[in-house]
């Protein structure tokens, strides 16, 4: 029996005629249609259609059966064959072709039977499970996407969160140095108008004077053309015995030069010693700082705010571990060391005060401010026991003698001057700069006063005469301060460009010059030993030198420029003060 070829059925569908037939007439072809008439487009057609079947003046619409598709369930063997095709079972689906047609055949299926509804309903769900799957692992994908971004977005998010905090410290800070600087300023108008007025009064008093100067020089012309015609009409007559009263009047002018000069003396005043004193550490093994000696140098200690404004200058109590601070905010205090507590506050000054000196016992304190005034103050009774308003521009600098009985005071009036704090009066006063004197200190245990200038020279002045016994010269620049080692052998400067110079004081050569340009350098200071120097610098640093080997480290914490270095008296310690209104313990 031949075998016929199998018949594949997907899904079998049937479609439903209109019962109602149609009648359609022919409509003819016009072969003489324009171009135009052809191109017509479908509404033109129905329309020309429609008006074809008027019936008996009666227009009928003319409807165009629309064919449905019905769904029937799949049979048996469909779904069989479907279910092969799918997994492509292809051998499986040739033996169960060949064995349903033999059934067939022999006529044992007469109705195969339809698939259940359920078995379709569960594949089209299977279909739609594997579906969602994949769109939940599309969703899941993407869920892990987007937390990886937004993990990323939540760094992103913190660090400019903490950088727009470091902005507002940033601008805090910014704030409140304008706001200190705007009081810095404020504190100066008062100091400027006051020197403006005495420049004017300077200048009225300079003019008055070359006023009557040239009067006087008029004088002096006038008598000496009378006296020379008085000379000559006397000298016929009688020139003997003009001669001899020119004699007797040559004499009496040579007797009164020969004279010694009488000086004031106040019974007060005290003796300057003649012979100097004797200095206990030029011989002696003296203590090495131990920025030297220890690994690692200096560390900062300690940290305290002292004024309100800029400290411009301290000293160091010659027996006790306390510093004395001046400032801007025109008051003074005393401190303990490395403690950091206050012990004494001292107001008094108008403007602010630029330098302050212990006295050698310990129990006064000397300061020069700005305006133009030097007090004395005693501990024992808490208040200013001398002022000397000899100076007539502000006061930089204080110094005393080893005696104890002498003030030293360097000004803004290009002179220095020497004070009897036991007459309270002024002794000396030394000229010889032709700029402002920045800075003085004495020579140890001896009567040599040395001064530093604007005028870029060092004088060295001997308090018994008042006259200059050396100056150095090297500097290009302003002097801003100078300093003798302990032994006295040595002097250190700096100028307002941050160099550093080291002078022989015997041989009176410099010795060493060291660069830290371009800032300025406030302050120099030996240690002890002599071995080290300390260097205050306006970059907020403090250089330590160390001459032998010619090394320089840094010591950084200040936020604005250092106004000034000391050591104590074994070297442990290192005290900086800075404009930035705080005091520093370094160990």
């Amino acid at each position: 029996m031949p075998t016929q070829d199998p018949i594949y059925y997907i899904e079998k569908v049937e479609i439903e005629e209109d019962a109602e037939s149609v009648d359609y007439e022919e409509v003819k072809y016009d072969d003489d249609l324009s171009d135009s008439e052809a191109e017509e487009d479908l509404e033109t057609a129905l329309r020309s259609i429609q008006q074809n079947f008027q019936i008996d003046g009666m227009q009928e619409s003319v409807e165009i059966p629309k064919a449905t598709v019905s769904r029937r369930p799949e049979v048996v063997d469909d779904f069989i064959r479907n279910f092969l095709i799918r997994y492509k079972m292809t051998r499986t689906l040739d033996a169960f072709q060949r064995e349903w047609y033999e059934l067939q055949t022999r006529g044992g299926l007469e109705n195969p039977e339809l698939v259940p509804d359920c078995y379709v309903q569960n594949e089209e769900l299977e279909n739609r499970v594997k579906f969602l799957q994949r769109e939940i692992e599309k969703m899941r994908r993407s869920v892990n996407k987007a937390g990886t971004q937004y993990i990323k977005m939540k760094k992103e998010r913190d660090y400019h969160r903490m950088h727009h905090r470091r902005i507002v410290q940033e601008k805090e800070k910014l704030f409140t140095d304008i706001r200190r600087l705007k009081k810095h300023y404020q504190s100066y108008e008062p100091a400027l108008e006051e020197l403006k007025n005495k420049y004017e009064t300077a200048m009225r008093e300079k003019m008055l004077t070359k006023i009557e100067c040239e009067k006087n020089m008029s004088k002096i012309s006038n008598l000496t053309t009378t006296l020379t015609n008085y000379e000559t009409a006397r000298a016929s007559a009688n020139e003997v015995t003009l001669n001899q009263m020119k004699e007797v009047e040559l004499d009496e002018i040579v007797q009164k030069a020969e004279e010694p000069k009488k000086t004031f003396e106040h019974p007060k005043d005290s003796v300057i010693p003649i012979e100097p004193g004797a200095n206990p550490d030029i011989n002696s093994s003296l203590p090495v700082t131990c920025h030297l000696t220890k690994p690692g140098g200096y560390h900062q200690q300690h940290s305290f705010k002292a004024h309100d404004l800029a400290v411009s200058n301290m000293a160091l109590h010659p027996l006790r571990d306390v510093i004395a601070t001046v400032s801007d905010d025109a008051t003074w205090k005393m401190w303990s060391v490395p403690d950091g507590e206050l012990l004494l506050t001292g107001r008094g000054h108008t403007m602010w005060i630029g330098g302050c000196d212990f006295h050698p016992q310990g129990t006064k304190l000397a300061t020069g401010s700005g305006d133009t005034s030097v007090k004395v103050w005693d501990f024992s009774e808490g208040e200013c026991v001398s002022t000397f308003n000899d100076h007539s521009h502000p006061v930089w600098g204080v110094a005393w003698h080893h005696s104890g009985n002498f003030l030293a005071s360097c000004s803004m009036d290009n002179s220095s001057k020497l004070f009897d704090v036991v007459s309270e009066r002024c002794r000396c006063t030394f000229r010889g700069h032709s700029d402002s004197v920045n800075s003085l200190t004495f020579l140890p245990y001896s009567n040599i006063l040395c001064t530093c200038s604007a005028d870029k020279t060092i004088s060295m002045w001997d308090i018994r005469t008042g006259l200059c016994a050396q100056t150095f010269y090297g500097h290009v620049n302003a002097i801003n301060n100078v300093s003798f080692n302990t032994q006295g052998t040595a002097i250190a400067s700096c100028d307002a460009y941050g160099i550093v110079k080291i002078w022989d004081v015997r041989q009176v050569v410099e010795i060493e010059t060291y660069d830290f340009e371009p800032h300025p350098a406030n302050s120099v200071q030996f240690d002890t030993s002599g071995a080290c120097l300390a260097v205050a610098s306006n970059d907020g640093s403090v250089k330590m030198l160390e001459i032998e080997k010619n090394k320089v480290t840094e010591l950084n914490g200040h936020e604005d420029g250092v106004q000034g270095a000391l050591f104590n008296r074994n070297g442990e310690m290192l005290i900086s003060a800075s404009s930035d209104s705080t005091v520093k313990i370094w160990s």
